[in-house]
């Protein structure tokens, strides 16, 4: 009888379903298929995505009339009215209109709850696939560099990039992957990004202090990376593979993503392998130890439903990365390489490096290991009344080994491990009166331990950090009124640390109590609780529909990091010797931003202008000694120590692009960027003179041009035919922290790039499509240093035979990028 009822029930339930209508169709905009946009059903919590051809299908709706939504990032939403009826497809084709700007666009960083740009008082950029993806480079903080005036980096070769963001860089950007902050062991210069470059879907910029919704080490701004999830139809798999070379240094890239999408589930997953060589330019020739070998792993699973959605994702970074330390021959300028142990090593008598050892891809013997393993959640329940909790826990593991003994390759000389849990619970609040609140916590607690090193620049540390903040804005006619405040709490301490030296291997060695007879106490134990308050305060008068004017200010905080305070020894992959200090107050920022946004027929103009005044600054300085002669405590390496001090930021950008409507296939895009540091140290300045005027490591200013084509229409088998030209120009920076010659005068240079892409068409629908991307990078072959280069300063001789010191910056790179979407 069981059984009977049950197969019954089961018949009616297939009745049922089978009775349900489909609507499906195609979304196309300027004649042209649009891929990933949505359709949705109001009210329903039913919905689709186009896939690459700009079709969706939307399967067992209810027979009945509906709203259906159609929205894409950069073009008006179309609302239209459909009737489903039983066991009948309906057929729906719409076609949408561009937007007449980007302010209405969502973004979620930097703000409570998703927020339309227009409104966010915050200077905000957003850089999207297409335009990561027409940028061929080699890793995604250059990708950003290019798009977001203000953004530069400090490099340490091709594959590392640490972002600045007016002028203000390490642990002072804060950096998120799909909003859970990066954690890695990034206080150090070579110490680069650990995110696979082609998995990255948007790029959400924050520029100025984000300390209110994300808490300490956000003074600077965020970037906010999140991850790409292809979409197509229903039980279906879709994809696309990447293949990308550069022919500077060899550089070969192949990517695989993978997406399902089954009723309300998603699932993503991306594979990518990187390697190359060692790159070149015409001072240099092939700079030795600068090749890298990367492997990344991630998956998405993602279900939304009625009461909210959750999300689960895991990543694997693994990237065996040289580090190059300058030696040469005094008379050729070839590089050398180091055979012997310090001890005994003589660095301007080093055998010289091959030529098939400067070319290999094998990674050489002194390098570094990065793997970085990340699992998180995100979720998001709604309460009702327009309110929600949103949720994220987040757990991450950063190993970093670097080897530097020549005689025992296998013997790392830093070995550290660094693991975090990442924490953020945030009540958005009904709203009231118009106001819309939110209330949340969020914060971290790491653990650092040395494992089986040689060396130990930093203790084994423990920290704890929490903070709260009330978040609300408002819209009142012509004006949006946002802002908040927060307070934090940053609790770290270590034990005593112990080092000796290995009787049988002559290196340095952790100790352990009891064990400590003889042995050097190199970190006394440390326990110390930061505290600070941050806030904000802005809004956004809406002139028009196209013409914003906003104001901001804000008290940004930041703890000390532990090689501010904590270090005390050789960084080996750096090559150099920190020297922290104890005593170092947490940094407080007071800033101010205006900004003025015309989105107009043929052009858009955005002026930004800032200024930031910084109580505390911690900076590195080299260390001399009374006669004026660098410190060197380990042979070969350079010795910095931290200073504090008062310090102001001020500067300005400005973007100007012309899109003139009777010619849409053509646009030119301009930018400007330029910020000032002041050392506000008046003791130093008055002894040191100009020597101590300026903080070390500004970025001078940046001009940039590109003129862009986009031809509509098809060609034969070419579609979506599109090139640029642009030219970077850098003035030279006179403005520099010359003292003890921490950095030395650069001089200004000029970059032409070029890039061709173009779409090849499928016969049918059904086929794969395939993109192609060309791109020259420094066209010219310039020589030339950027100030921000480390390697400009890995030189041991005074003066050279060519005239030419430290070593350069990659020259001219043809790059060729092949994407099959499936």
């Amino acid at each position: 009888m069981r059984l009977l009822l049950l197969l019954f029930i089961l018949l009616i339930s297939n009745q049922l379903i089978a009775q349900n209508g489909v609507l499906k169709g195609r979304i196309t905009a300027n004649d042209a298929p649009l891929a990933y946009a949505s359709v949705n059903i109001k009210g329903l919590g039913k919905g689709a995505s186009t896939n690459s051809k700009g079709y969706y299908e939307i399967k067992n709706i209810e027979a009945g009339s509906y709203d259906i939504i159609v929205t894409s990032i950069g073009y008006q939403a179309e609302t239209i009215n459909v009737t489903i009826e039983s066991n009948a497809p309906v057929v729906h084709n719409v076609s949408l209109k561009e937007k007449p700007s980007k302010l209405n666009e969502v973004v979620v960083t930097g703000v409570s709850r998703a927020t339309q740009l227009r409104s966010n008082p915050v200077p905000i950029t957003v850089i999207g696939k297409k335009e990561i993806e027409q940028h061929v480079n080699n890793n995604i903080i250059d990708a950003i560099i290019k798009g977001v005036p203000g953004v530069s980096a400090v490099t340490t070769g091709p594959n590392i990039s640490k972002p600045f963001i007016r002028g203000l860089g390490y642990n002072r950007v804060l950096t998120l992957y799909d909003g859970i902050r990066q954690e890695g062991q990034q206080w150090g210069d070579e110490h680069g990004i650990e995110i696979d470059q082609y998995g990255i879907g948007r790029a959400e910029v924050v520029k100025g202090p984000a300390s209110l919704t994300y808490g300490s080490d956000a003074l600077a701004g965020v970037i906010n990376l999140i991850p790409y999830i292809p979409d197509g139809d229903d039980g279906k798999l879709n994809g696309d593979v990447i293949t990308d070379y550069h022919t500077n240094n060899g550089m070969i890239g192949t990517s695989v993503g993978l997406s399902y999408k089954k009723n309300n589930w998603k699932y993503a997953f991306r594979a990518t392998a990187k390697t190359a060589h060692d790159y070149q330019n015409k001072i240099d020739g092939l700079v030795y130890n600068t090749g890298f070998r990367e492997f990344n792993l991630s998956g998405i699973a993602r279900v939304d439903k009625s009461w909210g959605y959750s999300q689960i994702g895991a990543t694997l970074y693994d990237n065996r990365q040289e580090i190059p330390d300058g030696s040469r021959d005094s008379l050729t300028r070839r590089f050398t390489k180091q055979i012997y142990e310090a001890g005994i090593d003589d660095i301007k008598n080093r055998p010289m490096v091959t030529n098939s050892e400067l070319d290999a891809y094998a990674i050489a013997p002194l390098h570094q290991r990065i793997q970085h393993y990340r699992i998180y959640t995100t979720n998001s329940f709604k309460t009702g009344d327009g309110s929600s909790i949103n949720t994220s826990l987040g757990f991450q593991q950063s190993i970093r080994r670097e080897y530097n003994h020549p005689t025992v390759p296998e013997q790392a000389g830093l070995y550290v491990v660094l693991n975090t849990i990442n924490y953020d619970v945030r009540y958005n609040l009904p709203a009231f009166g118009g106001v819309e609140t939110t209330a949340g916590i969020n914060g971290i607690y790491q653990s650092n331990r040395s494992k089986a090193a040689t060396d130990f620049p930093i203790p084994d540390y423990n920290l704890f950090d929490a903070g709260g903040f009330l978040f609300a804005k408002k819209s009142s006619g012509k004006i949006d009124i946002s802002g908040g405040a927060r307070y934090d709490n940053r609790h770290i301490s270590w034990s005593n640390f112990y080092t000796g030296t290995n009787t049988q291997t002559g290196f340095g060695e952790q100790r352990h109590l009891p064990d400590t007879a003889g042995a050097n106490l190199q970190f006394p134990a440390f326990k110390h609780t930061y505290q600070g308050f941050s806030g904000s305060l802005g809004l956004t008068y809406n002139i028009s529909d196209r013409l914003l004017l906003k104001a901001n200010i804000a008290r940004g905080y930041r703890a000390p990091n532990i090689t501010e305070i904590g270090s005390n020894g050789l960084d080996p992959g750096a090559h150099i010797v920190y020297l922290g200090n104890r005593s170092f107050n947490p940094e407080f920022s007071l800033q101010q931003d205006i900004g003025f946004i015309a989105y107009l027929r043929d052009m858009d103009l955005i002026a930004e202008i800032f200024n930031n005044n910084i109580d505390n600054y911690i900076y590195q300085a080299k260390v001399t000694d009374a006669n004026g002669n660098p410190v060197v405590i380990v042979p070969g390496n350079s010795t910095y120590q931290y200073q504090q001090s008062k310090a102001r930021l001020y500067g300005a950008e400005l973007t100007l692009n012309l899109h003139p409507q009777n010619i849409k296939w053509l646009a030119l895009d301009n930018s400007v960027a330029w910020v000032t540091g002041v050392n506000k140290n008046q003791q130093l300045i008055a002894q040191y003179g100009n020597a101590a005027k300026y903080l070390p490591f500004i970025p001078p200013l940046h001009i940039r041009s590109a003129l862009k084509m986009n031809l509509p229409g098809t060609y034969g088998i070419f579609t979506k035919i599109n090139a640029r030209f642009e030219a970077d120009a850098y003035s030279n920076q006179n403005h520099f922290y010359a003292l003890d010659n921490t950095e030395t005068f650069t001089k200004g240079y000029n970059l032409f790039n070029a890039g061709l892409g173009f779409t090849i068409k499928p016969v049918k629908a059904t086929q794969a499509f395939y993109e192609f991307f060309v791109q020259g990078d420094n066209l010219f072959d310039t020589a030339y240093q950027a100030n921000l280069n480390r390697l400009k300063y890995f030189e041991y001789y005074k003066s050279s035979p060519n005239g030419h010191t430290g070593i350069y910056n990659m020259g001219r790179n043809i790059s060729f990028k092949v994407i099959i979407h499936f």
